[in-house]
């Protein structure tokens, strides 16, 4: 019976987790259909909500959206939008900053989240898996003496949750090993273990 039991959480268990992320990503999306005027919204038009046509709605504003910011007159619209931004003091520093991330997470040539690495954390003689970032850069580089890389040390099993570290070159060992495999290793806590496989170099 336990036995029975155990296999049915097994089966069970994943597949109600992965339900429950993609009804809250979707609801979340869905809330872009509040960009619409009440009364072309689907509540009014046909009398009842629609799960995931906001999801699309989001998808569609997307693709319009680089699709016209690929155009020399969407690029001049952007530019002077960021101009505009710029002149707001709050808002000027919020928005450089998540610009600078998102371009540095999304960009197809940044570097960010490109290797994954085995560094010594969170003591001598233990270790972790986290992922290169890149260089110290600013005044922090000057009060570094060495070769230091910047790495992210996530969490588990939430990896969008972690550390930032500055460590010595010569602590980090670059693994043959891609940011997926390391990603699942992570959140599976060790269980899943990867394939010895040489990594795939473009991610």
């Amino acid at each position: 019976m336990r036995k029975y039991f155990i296999t049915g959480l097994l089966i069970l268990v994943p597949l109600a987790i992965t339900l429950w992320v993609l009804h809250l990503i979707i609801g979340t999306m869905d809330q872009s259909l509040l960009l619409l005027p009440e009364a072309w919204r689907p509540e009014k038009l046909i009398g009842f909500h629609i799960l995931g046509l906001g999801t699309i709605l989001t998808l569609l504003i997307v693709f319009l959206t680089g699709l016209l910011a690929r155009n020399f007159v969407g690029n001049y619209l952007v530019r002077v939008w960021e101009r505009l931004l710029q002149r707001i003091p709050v808002v000027n520093s919020l928005y450089s900053s998540v610009k600078q991330v998102s371009d540095t997470l999304f960009s197809s040539s940044g570097n960010a989240f490109r290797k994954a690495v085995l560094v010594p954390y969170p003591r001598q003689g233990s270790w972790t898996i986290a992922f290169l970032t890149g260089v110290p850069g600013g005044d922090v580089k000057n009060h570094l003496h060495g070769d230091y890389v910047s790495v992210y040390v996530p969490t588990t099993p939430n990896p969008t949750s972690g550390f930032f570290l500055m460590m010595p070159k010569t602590d980090v060992i670059e693994l043959d090993m891609s940011v997926d495999a390391a990603l699942k290793y992570i959140v599976s806590m060790g269980v899943v273990a990867p394939d010895h496989l040489p990594s795939d170099t473009n991610n």
